[in-house]
C-alpha cells in the first residue's frame, strides 16, 4: 500500500487492530514527517501512514483478523 499524503510504499500486516507491522519498501526522503527526523536510533512514526492504513482498513483494503473472526449477520 502507499501513503495518501507521498505516495511513500509500505507492506502491511494487521495481526490485531492494536498491532500493525510496516515494512517500507521505498525510502522515506519525499515523507515529510519523516524527513525531519536526522537521529537514525529513534524509530519515528509517520501520522499520515498510520492514518492511510487506518483507512485501509476500514475500507476492507487491509484484513484483521480479529475483525474477521466476528460474524455478519445476514440481511
Amino acid at each position: 500500500m502507499s501513503c495518501s499524503s507521498c505516495g511513500s510504499c509500505v507492506l502491511v500486516k494487521k495481526n490485531s487492530l492494536a498491532h500493525t507491522l510496516v515494512q517500507w519498501t521505498t525510502d522515506t526522503e519525499q515523507c515529510v514527517e519523516l524527513s525531519r527526523h536526522t537521529d537514525r536510533g529513534l524509530i519515528p512514526t509517520c501520522t499520515r501512514l498510520r492514518d492511510s492504513i487506518e483507512n485501509a482498513v476500514r475500507l476492507g483494503a487491509i484484513p484483521v483478523p480479529e475483525l474477521e473472526a466476528i460474524p455478519v449477520p445476514e440481511l
